[in-house]
């Protein structure tokens, strides 16, 4: 089992920055792909980014492609999103996932934190 857990999550103006994280306990953090999704009132939950187990593999969506960053520290167990030039569309709860494979559905994430509220609002 890996227990995921997001935080950073809040209010930012349109324009602005937040970074939120993920605290992985249970398993061997660097054995897993881990990947953000997010999932906004009213629709699907969407894939935004991805990053190998050594972190030196990544992919991003295309909504956050050059906003977005996703980082991770094996030592602290820790994985990072970092979002830039942040938009209204960008609202939504952001949850972080795990996974034995290199992909980007939902489908193919274990383990899935509780989330974490991104509101982007004037």
């Amino acid at each position: 089992q890996v227990q995921l857990v997001e935080s950073g999550g809040g209010l930012v103006q349109p324009g602005g920055s937040l970074r939120v994280s993920c605290v992985a306990s249970g398993r061997t953090f660097s054995n897993y792909v881990m990947g953000w999704f997010r999932q906004a009132p009213g629709k699907e939950r969407e894939f935004v980014a991805r990053i190998s187990g050594s972190g030196g593999r990544t992919s991003y969506a295309d909504s956050v492609k050059g906003r977005f960053t996703i980082s991770r520290d094996n030592n602290k167990n820790t994985m990072y999103l970092q979002m830039n030039s942040l938009k209204p569309e960008d609202t939504a709860v952001y949850c972080c996932a795990a996974s034995r494979q290199w992909i980007d559905t939902e489908y193919g994430y274990n383990y899935w934190g509780q989330g974490t509220q991104v509101t982007v609002s004037s």
